[in-house]
Parts: structure tokens; sequence; C-alpha cells
């Protein structure tokens, strides 16, 4: 059933892909159509921006199929990775474009090119932006709801086109009411530098992940399971990391148990405990425990009955957090904490 389900959300991711390489080179067409009538500035802008979109979905084509395969012995976390590659090149490209575009626009600026024909220029790149905004919710929604990092980026970044082609079009509309033929440059400055923020945004996000930089909506949604799946054995869960490659989490923890469990129904607990928590988890992925014993240091937030080893009563299970998860051991008989040594194995 797992496997069945993880044929069908890579089946549409590829689908999401080459959807978007179709969509964005139709848009491309249309904008450098509009540029060739108008011969404005801040049109050319738009249709640079769209040049990344063919580029970065071209990429994302490749990435995608190569970062579904399933781990092997030369990548044991799989593949997942290859997306931020993908979501962190096409930043790079964006803001590679939003130089090319206030170079292009300082040098309109300065030679002062007329614009001509702006009303069939705002009815096609209007249509283009139309056209845009489904691709770009499109892209999003199935990144978000398959985690994919590439179609993820390429959706905001479609997004973000569609707002540079709204105010290119206000630009447009200002130069045909006004006549005031330098509008066009500057509304074309102002376009590149919102995108060099969007391109430094996204490659600023997709080094995060590709570093394994903590994510406090993954945690928090890790913690939720954690805690849903949680039943007496199950006493804390202390220096949580995890690594996350595409929509694969790899996922590993200390966690501690009563000391006196023998080694087998450590290893039910712990094996049934996994299951809940990946089943309920957003992601794919895999938990990895370092277990250690509780040295009676944790009796008031123990909540096993007939422990023969319990030197306080339970009072109440303390919640899992994202503080509580990636920090170290939470012990509360401090002293029988100390005696035991636990301070060094927990």
């Amino acid at each position: 059933m797992a496997d069945s389900i993880t044929n069908l959300s890579d089946k549409t991711r590829n689908r999401a892909a080459w959807i978007s390489a179709v969509a964005s080179f139709l848009i491309f067409v249309l904008k450098i159509g509009a540029y060739k009538l108008t011969g404005s500035t801040a049109v050319l802008s738009d249709a640079l921006e769209s040049i990344v979109n063919v580029i970065a979905a071209a990429v994302a084509l490749f990435v995608i199929r190569f970062a579904s395969q399933p781990a092997d012995s030369e990548h044991p976390y799989g593949h997942g990775k290859a997306e931020n590659f993908s979501s962190a090149f096409e930043g790079g490209m964006i803001f590679f474009a939003a130089i090319m575009i206030i170079g292009e626009s300082l040098k309109a600026l300065i030679y002062r090119e007329p614009t001509q024909q702006l009303e069939i220029g705002l009815l096609v790149v209007g249509g283009a932006a139309l056209l845009n905004m489904a691709l770009g919710f499109y892209l999003k929604h199935v990144g978000t709801t398959h985690h994919s990092e590439a179609l993820k980026a390429s959706g905001a970044h479609v997004m973000s086109d569609v707002l540079t082609t709204a105010g290119v079009m206000v630009g447009l509309g200002l130069v045909l009411l006004t006549g005031i033929q330098w509008l066009d440059p500057v509304i074309a400055i102002l376009v590149g530098l919102q995108l060099a923020y969007s391109g430094y945004k996204i490659v600023r996000e997709s080094l995060g992940i590709l570093m394994d930089e903590q994510d406090e909506e993954v945690l928090e949604d890790l913690a939720e399971s954690l805690n849903k799946n949680r039943h007496p054995g199950i006493i804390d869960i202390h220096h949580l990391r995890t690594i996350r490659s595409g929509r694969f989490h790899h996922v590993d923890a200390h966690l501690v148990v009563p000391e006196y469990w023998d080694i087998s129904h450590v290893h039910e607990v712990e094996h049934a405990f996994e299951d809940g928590v990946v089943r309920d988890y957003n992601f794919d992925g895999e938990l990895a425990f370092h277990l250690d014993p509780c040295k009676k240091s944790y009796c008031s937030i123990c909540d096993v009955e007939n422990c023969p080893i319990r030197v306080s009563p339970f009072q109440e299970a303390r919640p899992f957090t994202v503080k509580s998860l990636t920090e170290g051991p939470r012990p509360t008989n401090q002293e029988a904490y100390d005696n035991s040594g636990s301070s060094q194995t927990n």
C-alpha cells in the first residue's frame, strides 16, 4: 500500500514538472511577443524572468525523476536532496536575471527608447499573468501535498512572477495615461530589485535544507506525532536531529526507557512506537533511537504501572516540545540522577 502511494506521488510530481515546462515556455513566448510589440523595457524584464521559469522547469524534469529513486548503497538517505540543488539553482538564476534586468533598464533610462502599442501589450501581458497565476497555484499545491521542494520553489517563483507582471502592467498603464516614458525603465528597475530579493530567499532556504538546518514547522509536526503515539515506557526523548532528503526524513534521537526492561521488550515497544510516529508524520521517514536507561531519575514523569524500581511517585508526563526534543535530557530526580552517573551516559 505504501509503495503504491509513493508511486502515485512520484507520477503526480513528474506530471506537474511536465505541465510546468510546457506552460512556462508558452508564457515566455507570449511575453516576448508583447516586448516585440511595445519595445517596453519593463515587459522585457518580465520576459527575462520567464526565461528562468523555462530553464528551471527543464531542470526540474530531470531532478524530480532522479530524486524519486529509492535509497541505495551509495545514497543511503535517498536522492531527495537533488530537489534542493534544483531550487538553489533556480534561485541563483532568478538573481542573475535580476542583475540583467537592472542593467538593461539603466541603459533604457539613459538612452530613452520610446514605447509603442501599449494597449495590445497590456492585454498580452495580462493574459500571461492569468496563466502564470493558475500554474503557480497548481505547482504550490502539488509541491506541498507531495513534498517536492523543487515544485514548491517553482510555484513560489511563478507566483512572484505574477506580482512582477502586475507591476509591469501598472507601469505600462501609467506610461499610457501620462506619456512619461522614463516611468517604463524605472518600473523595470523596481522589478529587478524585487526579483533579486526573491532569488536570495529561495537560495537561502535551499541551502538551509542542504545543510540540515532545523525547520521549526517540521519539528512541531514531528513533536505532534510523537505525542500522539506515546504510551507507557516512552519516558523521554532528547537530542533529536533530522536529516531531510526531499520528502524522506531520517530522524535520530535518544529515547529514555525503564532500565529494568529486557532488550526484547524494549525492541517491541520501540518498534510499535516508530511505526505509529511515521504513519502520522506528514513526511515519509524513519526513526533511529539511541536507548538510554532511566536510572531512576525520571520517576515523577514515568507512567509505567507497578514499576519495581520506582523511587518517587508518578506526577504527570511531560509533553514533547521542539525545545525539549532538541535539547539534552530532563531528569526530575536530581539526586538519583547525579548518583547514577546518567549525566554522562544520557
